[in-house]
C-alpha cells in the first residue's frame, strides 16, 4: 500500500505530527515466508528514476536481467555435467543390485539428504500444495528412477543419454495441450536442430546400430515423458515455492514408498552381503541419489523458475557431450561425427533461446 505524502501549510513546510506519521508507516516491514521467494518491497520505482550514482534504475533493471542470464547458463551446464554422469553411476550400480533396487536407493538417499528440509517445511504447506509435490515427486523422480535403471539393464549408457534428449519434444506437446504455452517456428528450429546433432552423437556413439534398439527404449521415452510432465507442473502451479522445498518434500513424500519396496520386495540386503562389488555399487548409487537427484533437482527447480521449461529441458541436449567426455578420458575414440553432433547440439540450444529483435522506432 503506497504511503501518503506527509502535508504542506502554506509555507510550505511539513505538520510535525504528520510527518511523524508518515515516518512511522514507512518503517512497517512486511513479513517474509521461508517458503516462497522473496518478494520486493513497497512500489517499483518510475524507470527513469536516476539514483545518487547517476544510473538509471531502467539500466540497474537491464544488468539485473544480464546477471540473471549468466546464472541460467551456469546452472544449465552444471545440471548437464551431473546428470550427463549419471549413466555411468547407474551402470557401475547395476554390477552388484537390480534395477528396482537401484531405482529405490536412489531416492531413499535423495530423500535422506535433504529430510531435514522437508520436514522444516512441510507442515506449512497446504493440501493443495502437498498434493501437488506429490506428483511432482512421483513423475519427476520416483518413476523415471526406476524406469532409467530398469531400461539400462538392456541399452548402453549413450544409447540412453541420446532418448533422454526427447524430454524437451514431451515439454512442448503437453505444455501446448494441457497449459496453453505457444510454440513458435525458432522453437521446431532449435529442437530440430539440437535433436538431430543428439542422433548423430549416437550413431558415432553405437557405430550406427541405432536402429537395433530393442523395447526398453520405450521405457526411457515414458520416462521423459514424465520429465515433460513435471517440468509444466512446476512452472504452472509452484512458482512460489523455494526450489529447496519443492525437491526436498516431493522426495520425502515418495520416499516412504522407496524403503518399503527396498525391504520388502527385493533381494537388497543378500546382495549386499555376497556381491563383490556391494560397497562401490552402494557408494555409485549414493552418489547418484544425493548428487544427481538432490543436489541436481534443487538447482534444475531452480532454474524452471527463473526461466522456461523450453530453457530448463535443454539439460537434455548438453548431457551427450558429457557422456562423450567421459567417455574419452575412460579411453573411448572420440570419432569426427562427436564433434558433429556435438556442434549441432549447441547450435540447436542457441538458436531455441534467442529472442526476436525489436523493431527499432522510426524517427
Amino acid at each position: 500500500m503506497p504511503t501518503a505524502l506527509p502535508s504542506k501549510s502554506r509555507h510550505g513546510e511539513t505538520k510535525p505530527e504528520e510527518a511523524h506519521t508518515n515516518k512511522m508507516q514507512t518503517k512497517e516491514i512486511q513479513p517474509r515466508d521461508s517458503l516462497h521467494e522473496d518478494a520486493p518491497h513497497g512500489d517499483a520505482p518510475h524507470v527513469n528514476a536516476v539514483h545518487k550514482n547517476g544510473q538509471s534504475t531502467q539500466t540497474r533493471f537491464g544488468n539485473l536481467r544480464s546477471n540473471k542470464q549468466v546464472v541460467a547458463w551456469a546452472l544449465l551446464i552444471l545440471l548437464a555435467i551431473i546428470w550427463g554422469n549419471s549413466f555411468i553411476l547407474i551402470k557401475k550400480s547395476l554390477l552388484a543390485y537390480s534395477a528396482g533396487e537401484v531405482g529405490a536407493l536412489r531416492i531413499i538417499a535423495a530423500g535422506l539428504a535433504l529430510l531435514p528440509i522437508a520436514l522444516k517445511h512441510i507442515g506449512g504447506l497446504n493440501g493443495r500444495n502437498r498434493m501437488l509435490l506429490l506428483v511432482i515427486g512421483l513423475v519427476g523422480s520416483f518413476i523415471p528412477a526406476f524406469l532409467f535403471a530398469k531400461a539400462q539393464t538392456q541399452l548402453s549408457s549413450s544409447v540412453t543419454g541420446i532418448l533422454n534428449a526427447l524430454t524437451p519434444l514431451f515439454v512442448v506437446v503437453i505444455g501446448a495441450i494441457f497449459f496453453g504455452h505457444k510454440f513458435t517456428v525458432r522453437n521446431a528450429v532449435g529442437l530440430a536442430i539440437s535433436f538431430v546433432g543428439s542422433i548423430v552423437l549416437a550413431l558415432a556413439k553405437a557405430g550406427g546400430e541405432l536402429g537395433s534398439i530393442n523395447f526398453y527404449a520405450f521405457l526411457v521415452i515414458l520416462a521423459t515423458l514424465c520429465y515433460g510432465l513435471n517440468l509444466n507442473i512446476i512452472k504452472a502451479y509452484l512458482g512460489s515455492l523455494r526450489p529447496v522445498v519443492i525437491t526436498a518434500v516431493s522426495l520425502a513424500l515418495v520416499m516412504p514408498g522407496a524403503v518399503v519396496y527396498l525391504f520388502g520386495f527385493t533381494d537388497f540386503t543378500y546382495h549386499l552381503q555376497t556381491q563383490p562389488t556391494a560397497g562401490w555399487s552402494l557408494l555409485a548409487v549414493v552418489t547418484l541419489g544425493v548428487i544427481g537427484t538432490a543436489i541436481a533437482l534443487i538447482l534444475f527447480n531452480r532454474l524452471v523458475q527463473m526461466t522456461t521449461p523450453m530453457f530448463t529441458s535443454f539439460t537434455t541436449y548438453l548431457i551427450p557431450i558429457v557422456a562423450v567426455i567421459v567417455g574419452v578420458l575412460d579411453g573411448e575414440v572420440l570419432l569426427p561425427m562427436h564433434f558433429v553432433g556435438m556442434a549441432a547440439v549447441i547450435a540447436g540450444v542457441y538458436i531455441a533461446n534467442q529472442r526476436p529483435k525489436q523493431a527499432k522506432p522510426k524517427l
